[in-house]
């Protein structure tokens, strides 16, 4: 019989990649926490419980070709479109070889053209619009990529996210807006957010399809996105895809969800981790024991230590680089 993986064409290798890279995500984000917490770094702003909703649909693209412009919680979706955890460490040191900003930006904001991730900016949800450009262009010059973003639930409340929908809906272009509903804005709940029920309900006023989806299953994930994905490349349109999960740390390392969220709630969402939930499942079907697990586990922390000492240790960026990249230069890049 069949596992639910294999259903939908995935294979057993396939699932213990998404595994490592959702363990990835997860060990770097706390290492940024304790980096944080020593005063090494200033700011985190975090993926965790979120790790199975970006790597599910970040295996469902083409990381070859097809674009994407996340939102700052996103590291297990640049991980997989080709960011090293090196890269990642750079960025929270603020470090001259930080490949997103130089080190001129939070960690978080997230961009490499090499990787064609487009560049995110500080204002929440302009990514979407951003995201529908890029389509546009694609769409206009018969280019073989679609493009993905992703926002938060409270991004979902801006007029770039009705704009960017309203535009990619009318011109029916490949693109998934994937909305990573963690059920807190900052500390505003989503029931304070949303007059609808879910913010999928929202995609019909768009002329585009819109799914609810469990988060936090990397598998359930991969598939919608997969379909959505084929869609776009079929030319029939952008689709909306909402994710509910948890977010298990505080919005960001600036923030105490203490002040605004139960003793019971932070103990209970521990239960549905993506981490332990999807391990358990690749144990259940005998694809990862304990032995292959600890070595995921040691080759990862191993990785994740040398990213740490290389970004510690590499150079800031010299004062005179401030105007760097800024205006164009004589006989230079533009």
């Amino acid at each position: 019989m069949a596992t639910k993986h294999e259903e939908i064409g995935l294979t057993n290798d396939d699932v213990l990649k998404m595994y490592e890279t959702m363990l990835m995500a997860r060990r770097v984000d706390e290492r940024m926490w304790l980096l944080n917490r020593a005063g090494k770094i200033p700011f985190v702003i975090s993926c965790q419980g979120q790790e199975a909703a970006q790597v599910g649909a970040a295996f469902a693209l083409d990381n070859t070709k097809d674009y994407i412009a996340p939102y700052y919680r996103d590291i297990g979706v640049v991980l997989h479109f080709g960011m090293t955890p090196k890269e990642l460490m750079l960025s929270a040191f603020a470090k001259a070889e930080d490949p997103n900003s130089g080190g001129r930006q939070m960690p978080g904001h997230f961009g490499q053209k090499s990787n064609r991730i487009i560049t995110g900016s500080s204002p929440v949800t302009t990514q979407l619009p951003h995201a529908v450009g890029v389509a546009l262009a694609g769409k206009m010059k018969q280019k073989d990529f679609i493009t993905f973003t992703t926002l938060g639930e409270g991004s979902s409340n801006q007029g770039d996210f009705h704009e960017g929908m309203n535009f990619a809906g009318v011109h029916k272009l490949p693109v998934i807006i994937m909305v990573e509903n963690n059920k807190y804005a900052i500390s505003v709940p989503v029931e304070r957010q949303l007059a609808c029920k879910n913010v999928s309900d929202r995609a019909i006023g768009y002329g585009m399809p819109g799914v609810t989806i469990d988060g936090n299953d990397p598998i359930e994930v991969y598939k919608h996105v997969k379909e959505a994905a084929d869609r776009a490349r079929r030319g029939e349109g952008p689709s909306l895809i909402e994710t509910v999960s948890e977010r298990m740390t505080a919005h960001s390392s600036d923030d105490d969800h203490r002040q605004y969220r139960s003793a019971d709630e932070l103990a209970a969402q521990k239960s549905t981790d993506p981490i332990l939930t999807f391990g358990a499942y690749l144990k259940e079907n005998n694809i990862m024991t304990d032995e292959i697990e600890k070595e995921i586990n040691e080759r990862i922390m191993l990785i994740v230590n040398e990213a740490t000492d290389y970004a510690e240790e590499a150079p800031y960026a010299k004062p005179e680089d401030a105007m760097k990249y800024v205006y164009a230069e004589e006989g230079g890049d533009e």
